[in-house]
């Protein structure tokens, strides 16, 4: 096991680092911007190394800030976290000429499975169904409208390296998809610096449905169930869930196979995600794979009782998963609700700046992975999170009732919080039964914010 590990994050990423790192008796060194001088996770670490100012191109993206500090504070290891450089192929070939660890997949591997194309590809090389679409990138306009005259509208234009809904657009007939092609590349060339693009058939209302996966260096590739992210606004998760109420046990069973085959096909290592859309009829169709810890995975801890993180570090190390697929249990039902400090009157804008008090919720159940404190400034310079609400109950309608619970207990003073948001999807009939999808959010959440009336009211 690693000595020394570097977190490469901030937030309550780090602070989930530090934990699991502390528990397995590997210090850790945190780095930090200027404006994360007043982070909580920095009280924890046993060394903090500040990389630059507040914009993240200068310190939490800066290859070169990282990579030295790894250097002076003598590291084995760099874990990533999420978001930031968690799946640049470049920083992990960078850790792996500087003879550092990087907790994630090879270089080769983030880099195949980053391209969209490619990876849409080799699915379907490994069995796996992909939405119906272009065969690789689409060059111009010109072929753009071909591809969809075959394949027929709605179209989904989305960016081959892209991700959070960057470089994406849908089209319902031949003027916005012209429309839609053009600012899709330029979107995705000014986010990613690619623009390169392609064309899926648009799935209406489909659910999204995630399976978390562990791979290790000796050939084990296990699944640990799925998670149904279908409660998003503009393609951002808002609440996650395991498990998905919308999958039957045979289906569950092909759609966690299905992200098996994936991974054994990338020689995918350590942790990810294999992400799919789910039809309403019962179909699913590969996304893509996200080559790092994701936010949501506090919601398969509780339902397996398995710390990924842990298990990123030992795989990392080159320790082989000491668990069979047969040997995992999932037991009751887990939501996580992602606590923003965002306006939702305000169509949702950040809302940062100081919190004059916060007041976590408890009792059984109920768990928060936060980095947030009473004085605490969010600073303005990266995302919003608060923290990430999480409950773990024996069923699905018991475990809506404590998180209705714990949202009212929760106390947040002084930021504009999501809250309001979460409480009125987890009040409503559809979503209490289990009928919802990705447009869930766009249908129901008027400007103010109320989620329209359900059959409960």
């Amino acid at each position: 096991m690693f000595r020394r590990v570097l977190i490469a994050n901030r937030g309550e990423i780090a602070q989930r680092v530090i934990r699991a790192c502390r528990e397995l008796g590997i210090e850790t060194v945190a780095v930090y911007s200027t404006a994360d001088a007043d982070a909580l996770y920095l009280r924890e670490a046993d060394e903090t190394i500040c990389i630059g100012p507040p914009p993240g191109k200068s310190s939490y993206l800066s290859i070169p800030s990282i990579i030295a500090a790894a250097e002076v504070a003598d590291v084995e290891a760099i874990h990533p976290g999420y978001g930031f450089l968690s799946e640049n192929d470049h920083f992990a070939e960078v850790c792996r000429a500087c003879k550092i660890h990087f907790i994630g997949p090879e270089p080769e591997t983030i880099a195949l499975l980053g391209d969209k194309v490619a990876a849409r590809e080799l699915a379907k090389k490994a069995g796996v169904p992909v939405v119906p679409g272009s065969d690789g990138p689409v060059e111009d306009e010109a072929r753009a409208l071909a591809v969809a005259a075959k394949i027929g509208y709605p179209i989904m234009i989305k960016a081959a390296a892209g991700g959070g809904g960057r470089g994406m657009r849908i089209a319902r007939n031949e003027p916005s998809l012209v429309t839609g092609f053009h600012a899709a590349r330029a979107e995705a060339q000014n986010a990613f610096g690619d623009g390169t693009v392609y064309l899926e058939k648009l799935v209406e209302n489909p659910r999204h449905v995630e399976v978390q996966i562990l791979a290790d260096k000796h050939g084990t590739v296990l699944h640990l169930g799925e998670r149904d992210c279908s409660i998003q606004r503009r393609h951002q998760k808002l609440i996650e869930e395991s498990p998905s109420a919308a999958l039957t046990p045979q289906l569950r069973k092909e759609i966690c196979d299905a992200a098996v085959r994936v991974a054994k096909a990338a020689n995918y290592h350590n942790a990810g995600t294999v992400e799919f859309l789910l039809s309403r009829t019962g179909e699913f169709y590969f996304i893509e794979v996200n080559c790092r810890i994701q936010v949501e995975h506090p919601v398969t801890e509780l339902v397996t009782g398995i710390d990924l993180v842990q298990q990123q570090l030992k795989i990392a190390a080159g320790e082989p998963l000491k668990v069979k697929q047969a040997d995992i249990e999932f037991r009751g039902h887990a939501i996580e609700c992602r606590i923003n400090a965002e306006d939702p009157e305000k169509d949702f804008q950040p809302s940062p700046g100081r919190i004059d008090l916060i007041v976590p919720p408890g009792g059984p159940g109920v768990r928060l992975d936060s980095h947030a404190y009473s004085g605490y400034r969010i600073p303005p310079n990266y995302d919003s999170m608060i923290g990430k609400l999480l409950v773990h109950r024996q069923d699905r309608p018991t475990a809506i009732r404590t998180m209705l619970r714990a949202l009212d207990e929760f106390v947040i003073q002084g930021p504009k919080t999501t809250i309001p948001v979460h409480r009125q999807v987890l009040s409503h009939s559809d979503f209490r039964a289990g009928d919802h999808d990705t447009g869930f959010v766009e249908r129901y959440l008027s400007p103010h914010p109320r989620i329209a009336q359900g059959k409960d009211g």
